[in-house]
């Protein structure tokens, strides 16, 4: 029995020892993956591999000796974590005794070095000890790149696992670790060596009296020039080692009084790259240096960027040297200093003032900016270089404002003086005696309205931006500065010459009634509303031109100082006074009128989502009274009325859409709930009783036996309830949902009956799943069916089956595939193909009014992806399958699918839908050939070599399309042209005389933008083939 174990022991040392001659001697390198392989699973002890290789580790030659160290370190590499502390003691007695031995054991000798390193049962001083060894066996710089990178990995190992025992070497540690860079000059292996001397410094290693030596070693390499080799398979980039050394060369003061020199020398170099990269650096040192480091070098320093700024021809480097100045000022400005010590801020500043100063008396020479940058630059570093500056150059520019007369002088010296108020307004004292500013409000708030009354428009432009700055700082304006103010912007808002200053002064109006409401209350709002009286008075006379000239700027002005809660309560009811007033004939509007009253009514709105105090005001003041006016319109009359036609149309109504919609989406549920609780009832049951002026002259039934004009109100309907917040509960939802299906499919007005069947499926879209939405939508695929099969109904039927789908669609319904399927089929109908085709188009494009993510509709966030995996297949298969006639229509659907689609997704299926998208080209509808161009033109630029197998095809269709009678297709055709230059040069060299022939005729074109895409296309296929192109 004992022999037999025996057998069975040595059979598998046996086999070890086969292993190890196969890769000592065979110099085969798969014997080793098998041998750390069998160590792991416990066949053989590392022991006894060290045995199996005794006679190659003494082998009297150096290859046998590296071959068998290189099999003991690759097992070491992969099975460090099994070794006991007794096994890492020998082995690393072992490993440190080789580094003694011949040059060629030495990289295998490093990597066994390296997988003990990783040991975690390394006995404590072995750490020391190795790389005590390293530094005195090793020339380091002499080996490869690759075993001088295992070198920096065993430092790496150990400095994150054996910290306190390396600082127990205290300065050694740092001079062997010098010895060890010295030299470098593999970007890979700088890349970890800049990260050793970061923690190094970092971590408070010992640097001892080898700073300098340590700055010496990675300074020389600074500014980085290295430029990665093409199809570099490292990925090791520039910016990578340019950021490295920046972070060690910027982590301590104690390298300051070497590096600044050096800046200073690379900022006054001529190399562009030089100087960015020594600015940089300046700004990274400045958030970790002192006064103390930085004394010596201010004017030398000062001196350099000086001139970078004055003198330079790029734009980095003048940002750059800014940059720099303002951490330099901060720096100054945070040191803390002794009571007997120089406060250099003061003395900085002084110089910059004293060298910048002057040129701002000079606002026509070309250094008055660059000294204006810097002065701003220095003043925008603390709140003390803020008013330092500030009180020495706000009286100057002041004085000089008044000097020069002509106003293009004014309004740099305004801007200079725009950008320091900037700085005071990020700067700004609570205490506000402190402020600078203080002093010299009068004086500023005289200059901006003298600039604000100045007939130059860009000097007035600036004076509303410097006014708006001002305005900013708290408690600073007079009420009597205010008045003036007011009056000023409300002079702009009504100037016709240029459309810039009331624009302007429109947007300063609302951010200053925001934080002055009493003030805009009391001066503006008042004029505004006298305004629109004078302007009813005056069209009642039949005096038409001014109110065209000044009504629209009324409106737009009420609507822009709604910024404020007590402001809305003031503007809110004077435009639905406007607008009531013209319904009782005070007024005879037109759309126009309506319309702009309802876009100023909608801002308003907006700006009111932001507060939900406002919010809900604006909902229960303007919601009810638009539907009573609406409702009041609706009514039959004997006498005819011009707003109640106007009300009703179209436009008007679509207007009145976006505003109630606008005031519903941000309510809160309980509020929603309030107002749903009104709105359903009026529209359901003709409960008026919320309505203001609600004695109408017959009953509302926009659902019964209501008027046409009663059944239009219906969108109305679907603006409130389909913006509802998804948890407020609608009541009598089920009478609703079939009254909206009824109407769907009303035959006498196609407006009401396309409004049911988008308020069904914005509600549809919602509804949680369950037995309801179950039944809604049965009843939704009943009256589909009834309504494509019936004659008169079937616009109505194909109407409402393409909104149900899309409101399954977005929301990812396991029906939506039965409807598309349905709305795919509808395409080789000969009455509604073409429609059919459009239906893409509206499935696969954001609306605006209905099933809006705005208005809490249900919108998965990739449905086109999922609708293209889906559909476009089937889309293909039908293409093909379809008779001649009615191919274009599953070609223009295909179309709109894939113009609405992330482009990322349709690159990898190009190659099989590109013939398809040509074909598109050549159908006659104008639509199809839009779509296809806006498809194609991005594809030109991101997929060039997809795209150059057709260039053939391309060059020829889209020369044709540049004739077409549509001119939206030509500028598309033409802007497609453009995009073939970014094909391959090879592949469009032979096309291009006749593409430049051919694009001479767009050149006479009766249309403005044509020619302008013209001359575009052909310019650059000119230029295709030249130098540098």
């Amino acid at each position: 029995m004992a022999a037999a174990a025996a057998l069975e022991a040595v059979a598998p040392l046996g086999a070890l020892w086969g292993l190890v001659q196969d890769f000592v001697m065979g110099q085969q390198e798969g014997p080793a993956d098998q041998v750390a392989a069998d160590v792991k699973s416990g066949s053989y002890t590392v022991l006894q591999v060290v045995e199996a290789l005794g006679s190659s580790l003494e082998n009297p030659e150096p290859r046998t000796r590296a071959r068998g160290i290189q099999l003991l370190s690759q097992v070491l590499l992969q099975c460090h974590c099994l070794l006991l502390e007794k096994e890492v003691v020998h082995l690393i007695l072992f490993y440190e005794n080789r580094l003694k031995d011949h040059h060629l054991v030495i990289p295998s000798v490093l990597q066994g070095l390296r997988a003990l390193s990783l040991c975690v049962a390394l006995p404590p001083g072995l750490a020391v000890s190795v790389l005590k060894a390293i530094f005195q066996e090793v020339h380091v710089q002499s080996l490869p790149q690759v075993d001088r990178h295992t070198v920096y990995s065993i430092i790496t190992n150990f400095m994150r696992t054996r910290e306190e025992e390396l600082k127990g070497l205290g300065a050694d540690f740092t001079f062997g670790f010098i010895q060890v860079m010295d030299g470098e000059k593999d970007p890979r292996n700088l890349l970890v060596a800049f990260h050793i001397v970061y923690d190094l410094i970092s971590r408070d290693y010992s640097l001892g009296p080898f700073v300098e030596e340590l700055f010496e070693v990675t300074s020389c390499y600074f500014p980085i020039d290295f430029t990665p080799p093409p199809n570099d398979p490292h990925g090791i980039q520039r910016e990578d080692l340019i950021l490295s050394l920046r972070a060690v060369l910027a982590s301590t003061p104690r390298f300051a009084e070497f590096l600044l020199p050096l800046l200073i020398e690379k900022v006054d170099s001529e190399i562009l790259s030089a100087k960015l990269d020594s600015l940089q650096t300046l700004n990274a040192c400045c958030a970790v240096y002192g006064q103390k480091e930085l004394k010596d070098f201010l004017p030398s320093l000062w001196a350099s960027i000086r001139r970078e700024v004055f003198q330079t021809a790029s734009e980095r480097v003048e940002a750059e040297g800014l940059a720099a100045l303002n951490s330099l000022t901060a720096c100054l400005s945070r040191s803390v200093l002794r009571a007997d010590a120089e406060d250099l801020l003061d003395s900085f500043l002084s110089n910059i003032l004293q060298d910048c100063r002057h040129h701002l008396c000079e606002p026509d020479m070309k250094l008055v900016w660059p000294s204006a940058k810097l002065l701003q630059a220095a003043a925008g570093a603390s709140a003390r270089a803020c008013d330092h500056i500030t009180s020495n150059v706000l009286p100057l520019l002041l004085e000089q404002f008044h000097k020069h007369s002509q106003s293009n002088q004014r309004r740099t010296i305004l801007e200079m003086i725009l950008g320091f108020l900037k700085l005071q307004q990020k700067w700004s004292c609570e205490d506000k005696d402190e402020r600078p500013l203080s002093g010299f409000k009068d004086q500023l708030c005289s200059l901006i309205f003298m600039a604000l009354s100045d007939p130059n428009t860009q000097l007035q432009l600036v004076g509303i931006r410097t006014l708006t700055v001002l305005g900013a700082q708290p408690d600073l304006l007079s009420s009597g500065d205010l008045e003036l103010a007011v009056g000023h912007l409300y002079r702009l808002s009504f100037l016709e010459e240029d459309s810039q200053s009331w624009a302007a002064a429109l947007e300063a109006s609302g951010t200053l009634a925001a934080l002055y409401p009493v003030a805009f209350s009391s001066h503006l709002v008042p004029k505004l509303a006298e305004d629109l009286c004078t302007e009813e008075s005056d069209l009642a006379r039949g005096d038409g031109p001014t109110r065209c000239s000044r009504h629209p700027r009324c409106l737009q002005a009420l609507s822009a100082v709604s910024t404020h809660p007590s402001i809305v309560k003031e503007t809110l009811p004077l435009l639905l006074q406007h607008l009531c007033q013209m319904n009782r004939g005070i007024t005879s509007p037109g759309t126009s009128e309506v319309i702009a009253i309802c876009h100023s009514l909608q801002q308003v709105a907006e700006k009111c989502q932001r507060d939900p105090e406002s919010c809900w005001y604006f909902h229960q003041t303007a919601v009810p009274c638009l539907l009573a006016l609406a409702v009041q319109a609706s009514m039959p009359e004997k006498e005819h009325s011009v707003l109640k036609k106007v009300l009703l149309e179209d436009e008007v109504l679509a207007t009145m859409v976006s505003v109630i919609a606008t005031a519903t989406t941000h309510l809160s549920p309980d509020l929603a709930t309030q107002s749903v609780a009104h709105v359903v009832p009026l529209f359901l049951d003709g409960n008026i009783s919320f309505l203001p002026e609600n004695s109408f002259s017959g009953r509302f039934q926009p659902f019964q036996d209501g008027s046409s004009g009663q059944r239009r109100l219906v969108a109305l309907l679907m603006a409130f309830v389909c913006s509802l917040p998804r948890n407020v509960e609608i009541p009598q939802l089920n009478r609703l949902m079939r009254e909206l299906l009824e109407l769907s499919c009303c035959q006498s007005c196609p407006f009401s009956s396309t409004a049911a069947a988008k308020c069904f499926a914005g509600l549809l879209n919602k509804h949680p799943a369950g037995q309801q939405l179950d039944e809604f939508l049965q009843l939704a695929v009943d009256k589909v069916e009834a309504g494509l099969s019936s004659g008169p109904c079937r616009s109505q039927g194909f109407t409402l089956l393409l909104w149900v789908t899309k409101a399954l669609v977005l929301r990812y319904h396991p029906l939506s595939s039965c409807l598309t399927d349905r709305l795919m089929g509808l395409l080789s109908d000969p009455e509604l193909g073409p429609a059919a085709a459009d239906g893409f188009s509206l499935l696969m494009s954001d609306c605006t009014d209905v099933l809006t993510r705005a208005g809490h509709a249900e919108v998965r966030i990739m449905f086109r992806q999922r609708f293209f995996t889906d559909n476009v297949p089937a889309l293909v298969r039908g293409f093909h399958a379809a008779p001649q006639d009615v191919k274009p229509n599953y070609l223009k659907g295909l179309s709109h699918v894939l113009n609405r689609l992330p482009k990322p997704v349709l690159l990898p299926e190009l190659p099989t839908l590109l013939s398809l998208l040509l074909e598109a080209l050549s159908c006659p509808d104008s639509v199809v050939q839009l779509s296809t161009l806006s498809c194609l033109q991005p594809l030109l630029l991101e997929a060039p070599q997809v795209m150059s197998l057709h260039v053939d095809t391309l060059v020829t269709k889209f020369l044709n399309l540049s004739a077409s009678p549509s001119m939206a297709v030509r500028i598309a055709a033409l802007q497609c042209m453009h995009a073939l230059t970014h094909l391959p040069t090879p592949v469009l060299l032979p096309y291009k005389p006749q593409v430049i022939r051919a694009l001479a005729k767009p050149l006479d074109d009766k249309k403005r933008l044509v020619r302008k895409e013209a001359v575009s296309a052909r310019g650059e296929w000119f230029l295709l083939g030249s130098p540098g192109s």
